[in-house]
């Protein structure tokens, strides 16, 4: 069936004013693509730190916390933007992490990760890394409570939360309470139903990109044996993860990588909640905001956090 027949009748007129992307070859056009406003919130505050990255060298974090904090220590959330390990940065993401700030009471450390194909893997993991290490080291300053961290993050940032989530696990490092990898691209295969059916340029992402997107990802790894930490789909052992929620579109190519996830976190033991939006393609709720469709994906997930973050507080609906 046509792409565009099976898109939700509320979600179809963005597809046909946003610009289609081709990678590799859109690549610089789409970096330098002027950004959506982001509209200031008045009960959050926002400031840009300079911290080390994995690679040692200076990495920018932004840091969101509610206005109306007192001296009690909050919870704390490392956000991971998304954009195929290829685009994107910390700026775009502030919406979301003043929702989260807002709405979950927690502070949001948002992290600038190095990007691929200049910085392949595991550079952007490396730098995931160093700012959980740092926000954990810094919970005095930050006044956030160790106990309650979580890690979040959509598409490309999805899959580096459940990266960073295997590798917390495996060094012993800072403890994860909760992960979020939203619709993440976890699968460097590109063998799922879903990413053979999912091939329209109009499709936000498609085959093709994730197809470039990996390739410039694991750059000189990619025609050896891929780490689990690279393509978590590849994990053998999920046991001992954090509680997860995640979500995917059904029109999105990331659909049965994120299903077969879901069934392997059960499995191995890990509660997991798992939500899937008929008629949605990648990135559905970022790109329609004020769409039905997109307000409940956005709630469900807010309200995840909230619940995970704040267990002793009544989840009410934004």
């Amino acid at each position: 069936m046509d792409f565009m027949n099976r898109v939700a009748s509320e979600l179809k007129e963005m597809l046909t004013v946003f610009p289609p992307l081709s990678l590799p070859e859109g690549l610089e056009a789409a970096r330098q693509a002027p950004a959506f406003p982001i509209e200031k919130s008045e009960n959050v505050t926002i400031t840009t730190r300079t911290i080390p990255g994995g690679d040692g060298q200076d990495m920018k974090v932004k840091i969101y916390e509610p206005v109306s904090r007192n001296a009690e220590k909050l919870p704390a959330l490392l956000f991971i933007h998304g954009g195929g390990y290829v685009l994107g940065d910390a700026d775009g993401s502030d919406g979301d992490c003043q929702l989260f700030a807002e709405q979950a009471h927690c502070v949001v450390v948002s992290v600038d990760y190095r990007l691929a194909p200049e910085h392949p893997y595991p550079a952007p993991l490396e730098d995931c890394y160093a700012a959980l290490v740092w926000m954990t080291n810094a919970a005095e300053e930050l006044k956030i409570d160790v106990s309650r961290v979580a890690v979040a993050g959509q598409s490309a940032g999805g899959g580096l939360t459940a990266a960073l989530s295997l590798l917390a696990r495996d060094r012993k490092g800072p403890a994860i309470s909760f992960q979020m990898p939203l619709y993440p691209m976890i699968d460097d295969r590109n063998v799922t139903p879903s990413s053979y059916e999912i091939t329209d340029e109009r499709a936000i992402w498609n085959r093709g990109n994730n197809l470039a997107g990996w390739r410039m990802y694991l750059g000189e790894h990619a025609n050896g044996e891929i780490s689990p930490y690279a393509a978590p789909a590849r994990a053998k052992n999920l046991s001992n993860l954090p509680p997860t929620f995640t979500c995917v579109g059904q029109l999105d190519p990331f659909r049965d990588e994120t299903l077969e996830y879901v069934a392997k976190l059960a499995q191995a033991g890990v509660a997991v909640e798992f939500h899937l939006y008929p008629g949605a393609y990648h990135g559905f709720e970022l790109l329609n905001p004020t769409s039905e469709i997109g307000k409940q994906a956005r709630n469900e997930y807010v309200q995840a956090l909230k619940k995970a973050l704040q267990p002793q507080q009544e989840s009410v609906s934004i």
